[in-house]
């Protein structure tokens, strides 16, 4: 892990040295969206298998795609690794990734070919995990706080000052918190929701998976992240205790897209099909992850969440993985919920 962490350290110096000159000397530029330690394992691991040399930076699924779109006539990043699907999604719909059908993608379960399918070829479904929340209950039993099941539960003024969430205008996994209760809840009822969660959340974090991290730290009481997220922090021994919520939650379908314009396609190309190959998604377990890999082929990491036991909405990433819904629910959770200023 410390080689590991020490070749991500290298790219994040060469991408602050010079994106455009790494590009021109022929290295690889992909931004990441998982965490810091999946990022530095599937570099190290990419670059030991073709000997290419990559730049890679982790930062969160909102912050790429803004990159990507002003970048949009003289882009810097050949590929765009992991982060929510509708985001990715997104970025297919404004025209800034291009279409690649990759050898491994007959070998992806259905619901990433169906992304795929849904992204027009432009991007592919790399792995899939459960929203929920977690709790540290050692701290919930050393204030005396009831043992939350539910979403509606989190908005209790027991908890008040004790949650952990993301910003979702930064964080790809609070805008499917935000999607997911305007498809459980209705749109109005959805934003009552936040507006009463609101007055017990501490902090909006810029990444998806630092609640659960700080409720693992204790830090926070509870934290509101994606499940494998929570299952990483418990299997390092933080006395956390992990929910899928009784009304039911949304999902992620965790990309991977070229950027429009690179000058690395092939490269780029290369990189896409070993984040689709056994081998590549390998990585997440080898980096203490545990999402659900799309390769029917790929071992399915030993505390990864089973799905199929988790009541699940019918996300609609058709819908909210257009620019407009997502732009028009971020402007209101801006107005009515936490503007940016605070």
């Amino acid at each position: 892990m410390k080689a590991s962490l020490a070749a991500f350290s290298a790219g994040l110096a060469l991408w602050v040295l010079g994106t455009a000159g790494a590009q021109a000397d022929g290295r690889l530029n992909i931004l990441c969206a998982a965490d810091d330690a999946w990022c530095a394992t599937m570099q190290r691991a990419y670059e030991t298998k073709t000997g290419v040399q990559t730049v890679m930076v982790r930062k969160s699924t909102g912050e790429i795609l803004e990159q990507v779109r002003k970048e949009k006539d003289a882009p810097t990043v050949d590929v765009w690794w992991a982060g929510t699907g509708d985001t990715h999604l997104q970025a297919a719909s404004e025209g800034l990734l291009e279409a690649y059908a990759s050898k491994n993608e007959t070998e992806v379960l259905p619901w990433a070919q169906n992304f795929f399918t849904m992204s027009g070829g432009q991007s592919a479904g790399i792995y899939a995990g459960a929203l929920g929340f977690a709790y540290n209950s050692d701290l919930l039993q050393q204030h005396g706080l009831p043992v939350p099941s539910c979403w509606k539960d989190l908005i209790s003024e027991t908890y008040r000052g004790k949650i952990l969430t993301g910003n979702p205008n930064s964080s790809g996994t609070a805008f499917t918190m935000l999607a997911t209760l305007v498809q459980l809840f209705g749109e109005e009822e959805a934003f009552s929701y936040m507006k009463a969660l609101d007055q017990n959340v501490a902090e909006y974090t810029k990444a998806g998976s630092a609640p659960v991290k700080a409720a693992a730290r204790g830090e926070a009481v509870i934290g509101i992240s994606f499940m494998h997220d929570a299952v990483t922090q418990k299997e390092a021994g933080a006395p956390l205790v992990i929910v899928a919520p009784c009304e039911g939650t949304g999902y992620e379908i965790g990309a991977v897209s070229i950027v429009r314009g690179t000058k690395n396609r092939e490269e780029a190309r290369r990189f896409v099909d070993f984040a689709l190959s056994p081998e590549g998604q390998a990585t997440g377990a080898a980096a203490g992850q545990n999402q659900v890999p799309s390769n029917a082929k790929a071992a399915l990491p030993a505390g990864a969440p089973d799905l199929s036991l988790i009541k699940m909405v019918d996300y609609d990433f058709a819908t909210f993985g257009t620019r407009e819904e997502r732009g028009r629910l971020l402007r209101r959770f801006d107005t009515d919920i936490h503007p940016p200023s605070q």
